[in-house]
């Protein structure tokens, strides 16, 4: 999946060392995370995510350097499916870029026949929620004490939903 400058592709053993920098790039960051990518826990939480079965993981470029990760994360409702454990370098965060991100698979998402896409934040991330929510996506729910993440602490899960209907509307 190509839009310059963004680029997703499958995640490969290639890029598990550009990840790895990338995520160190922001080491605070990963306290709002459910894993941490970062330090000694890296190699555990990615071999966690890629062991994932309903789990599509990318690397994300800009032009040809890696910056971040995301996936696909198949849901037990029908018809949806969640984008998330993204993560994408701060030098690329609060431009166009992560939007650009987003709309790729967002429309190849849909295209690919799902009729909704939900994004789940952990409540503490207000600049992931604005930015779902800039691209259309509506919240439907918060989940309190929905999960415990590497640090114990016991996150609410804001739960978004945008609708191919609500997408083809633009």
């Amino acid at each position: 999946m190509t839009s310059p400058p963004v680029t997703l592709l499958p995640f490969a053993d290639a890029h598990v060392e550009p990840l790895r920098a990338a995520c160190a790039a922001d080491p605070d960051i990963w306290h709002i995370y459910p894993i941490a990518m970062v330090g000694d826990r890296f190699d555990g939480s990615l071999a966690f995510i890629r062991a994932r079965p309903n789990w599509v993981m990318f690397a994300v470029l800009h032009h040809e350097e890696l910056v971040g990760m995301t996936s696909y994360i198949g849901l037990d409702e029908p018809g949806q499916i969640e984008i998330g454990a993204t993560y994408i370098a701060p030098r690329m965060r609060g431009g166009p870029f992560n939007a650009a991100m987003k709309r790729l698979m967002i429309d190849r998402a849909f295209a690919h026949g799902f009729a909704a896409i939900q994004f789940r934040v952990d409540t503490r991330n207000t600049r992931s929620m604005r930015a779902v929510e800039k691209l259309g996506a509506k919240q439907v729910e918060i989940r309190k004490a929905d999960l415990r993440t590497w640090t114990g602490f016991v996150r609410d899960t804001a739960v978004y939903r945008l609708d191919r209907g609500d997408w083809d509307r633009g």
